[in-house]
């Protein structure tokens, strides 16, 4: 593998119980897109992957629900500035 390529993705297998209706709007939904049967485990794990975001999401803005705007475009710009010094720290280190 070369410098900058990324591997292959490790996969775990995963027994899911659902009703049969679900099952068809899903296989019906995919049917019309174009979809494979074996796209089925693709758009699972990509709604797994948006529902994660979304929950993290909520509560974010639940836990700054009291923070101005300015106030956590402060936060944020002094996090993305620590965050950049630690890493151009490190890639000098590695020179």
């Amino acid at each position: 593998m070369t410098k900058g390529e990324l591997s292959p993705p490790e996969t775990t297998r995963l027994t899911i119980t659902w009703s049969k209706e679900a099952d068809h709007a899903v296989r019906s939904f995919l049917g019309a897109q174009g979809m494979k049967k074996g796209d089925l485990s693709k758009f699972i794990e990509e709604a797994v992957r948006w529902r994660i975001f979304h929950q993290t999401v909520r509560e974010a803005r639940e836990a700054f629900a009291g923070v101005s705007a300015a106030e956590l475009q402060r936060m944020i710009d002094e996090a993305s500035e620590e965050v950049r010094a630690k890493h151009y720290r490190a890639r000098a280190k590695r020179r």
